[in-house]
């Protein structure tokens, strides 16, 4: 067990049958945010475990309620002990305070104001709902990509892998900065500029579809059912997590959380489109950065904490644990793998329209600087969190058995009512900001690449809005239905689909942005490719066998159908070197 001092006595389970409630929420925004983001290099999983933590107290007779919030209590004696077990209730439950719920209260009105001020500002267009009318700030783009990327993961799973094993588990966030850096440089001003130059494409299909049109109805169906369904799934895992925070913070029904998650969503995305998710995520982007800050500044100097040197001195004999970047159990190819995370940027739908919506190209230099200064400070929060964290409960004699819930227990016990609820809210808006993005995305699809495209090709501006708005509510009520059920087999599709999307529309979009003899033919095989590759690469066993990653072998592969399929077919001469005007 980590962190557990060899002379205290062995923990009891409190009823062990019982369901685990806010320590499953760990795994679950793990799991919304694509691929789980696994920091273990190919270890397993940690389990959903009830999270027990020993601490320092008086001698005495314990009796404590059960971590999973049940009125019921369990009791631990430790009558004599110097050191006796305590179990904490990692959820707030039992003692959410007035000024955790006025925190999140204040929270859930700013969410739904920005809505209402959307609407009035920007839905009166199929490009004003879905693209804000193309005139997003720089500010908004940054923060609005960044949010919507980062979700859960950056607060729970990022500082949980550090807390386990110290910072050579930084090298994923480093990959994953390299890779949206490039993202910004290479896609970013070019796909602002060639949605455009395409007919005004308002969704990637639309895109791929006007810029190959020899194979543009296959490509713009075969990548909108992919987009959508994978997004239905997306946003269930997302709401899964909702219910499972509102279920431990609240001590409530666990349907009721996923509803009630689904409705604020809801509730803003389809009043205000494109500009009220936009403005919704730079509001949820600046609460979790202020909480990354906020947080590893506290726990730094509590529980006898003394700052860096007291750091690195307390945790310099802790087993298992390193505070370098590379230590001798590191691979070359554990350490290519942890980079290749960044190769995932290049295909992922609800980042990427991001660079579409920017108000100009020569803007998005601007949106460039700000999304990576929020990042490097949102990284560097998550991983003060995991290290610090990780000093605090070894020098005040505490255990955690999931390390990913170290952010929880840190809010839950050192801050004052009104600032748990801030963290809640950091927690809220990591699930909502994805949640949100997915919705309009896959209803996007639905609308532009479904409805107007099969249905109704003469389909008014006012017809495309309200589909758009239907669709929001039915691929919501969708993902909530597969949420109904949180064990469903159904959401471990989202384990491998980071990889998926980075491999079957990474290669994709950078090659169809950058190199004009690239074809139809050639899109369609690296679609394919890319996306079989990953599935093979899993499903094979080639992934267990040789611990390589299952983007690298899908982007290579996919690259080189592209040039070689491109290549050996015949040129048609679809690239567009001038504006065209937008198709009737």
């Amino acid at each position: 067990m980590l962190g557990a001092a060899s002379n205290q006595p062995p923990i009891r389970r409190a009823n062990p049958g019982r369901s685990p409630r806010l320590h499953e929420l760990a795994p679950r925004l793990q799991m919304q945010t694509f691929a789980t983001k696994d920091l273990y290099r190919g270890k397993p999983a940690l389990d959903p475990a009830e999270i027990f933590v020993r601490q320092e107290i008086e001698p005495a007779v314990t009796c404590i309620a059960s971590l999973v919030g049940s009125h019921d209590p369990y009791c631990l004696c430790a009558a004599g002990s110097d050191r006796a077990p305590r179990l904490y209730k990692t959820g707030i439950g039992e003692h959410v305070s007035i000024g955790a719920i006025i925190s999140l209260t204040t929270y859930f009105i700013l969410m739904i104001g920005i809505g209402i001020y959307a609407y009035r500002k920007s839905t009166a267009t199929s490009a004003d709902y879905i693209l804000g009318g193309r005139n997003l700030p720089p500010a908004v783009a940054a923060l609005s990509a960044g949010a919507s990327d980062m979700s859960g993961w950056l607060l729970l799973g990022l500082p949980g892998a550090l807390y386990a094993a110290g910072l050579v588990e930084a090298w994923i966030g480093i990959g994953l900065f390299l890779g949206a850096l490039v993202n910004w440089i290479v896609v970013a001003p070019r796909l602002r500029e060639q949605t455009e130059r395409y007919d005004n494409a308002l969704t990637i299909p639309a895109f791929l579809a006007n810029r190959f049109p020899s194979r543009g109805v296959m490509l713009r169906m075969v990548s909108a059912v992919i987009i959508v369904v994978f997004f239905a799934v997306y946003t269930a895992s997302g709401l899964v997590a909702g219910g499972k925070l509102f279920q431990s913070a609240f001590d409530g029904s666990y349907q009721f959380g996923v509803w009630l998650t689904l409705g604020v969503v809801l509730a803003y995305t389809v009043v205000g489109g494109f500009l009220a998710v936009s403005l919704t995520d730079f509001c949820q982007g600046l609460i979790m950065m202020l909480a990354l800050i906020i947080m590893p500044a506290i726990v730094l100097y509590s529980g006898k904490g003394a700052g860096f040197a007291q750091v690195r001195e307390t945790l310099s004999g802790v087993e298992g644990f390193s505070l370098d970047l590379w230590t001798p159990d590191m691979t070359l190819i554990g350490f290519i793998s942890l980079l290749a995370w960044g190769l995932g940027y290049f295909g992922q739908p609800h980042i990427i329209v991001r660079f579409m919506a920017v108000k100009s190209v020569a803007a998005v230099a601007t949106a460039r600087n700000i999304g990576m200064a929020w990042m490097g400070i949102a990284l560097t929060g998550a991983v003060g969190v995991g290290i610090f964290g990780r000093a605090y409960v070894e020098r005040n004699g505490v255990v955690i058995e999931d390390s990913e819930t170290i952010f929880i227990y840190l809010a839950d016990n050192l801050f004052p009512g009104l600032i748990t609820g801030f963290f809640l809210a950091a927690l809220l808006a990591a699930i909502m900001s994805t949640v949100s993005s997915q919705l309009l995305v896959s209803s996007s699809s639905l609308a532009e690449d479904f409805y107007k495209l099969v249905l109704n090709r003469g389909a008014s501006e006012k017809t495309l809005v309200a589909i758009g708005r239907i669709s929001v509510v039915a691929v919501g009520a969708v993902a909530a239905l597969i949420a109904g059920d949180p064990e469903s087999e159904v959401l471990d599709l989202v384990a491998n689909a980071w990889a998926g999307f980075g491999a079957a529309f990474g290669p994709l979009v950078i090659l169809s942005l950058t190199w004009p003899r690239m074809n139809g033919a050639g899109a369609v095989a690296g679609l394919v490719v890319g996306a079989a590759t990953v599935g093979l690469w899993i499903f094979t066993g080639l992934k267990a066998a040789t611990g390589v990653y299952e983007i690298i072998p899908g982007f290579v592969l996919a690259w080189l159908a592209i040039v070689v399929v491109s290549l050996a077919t015949k040129d048609r001469g679809e690239f567009r070197s001038t504006i065209s005007a937008p198709a009737e």
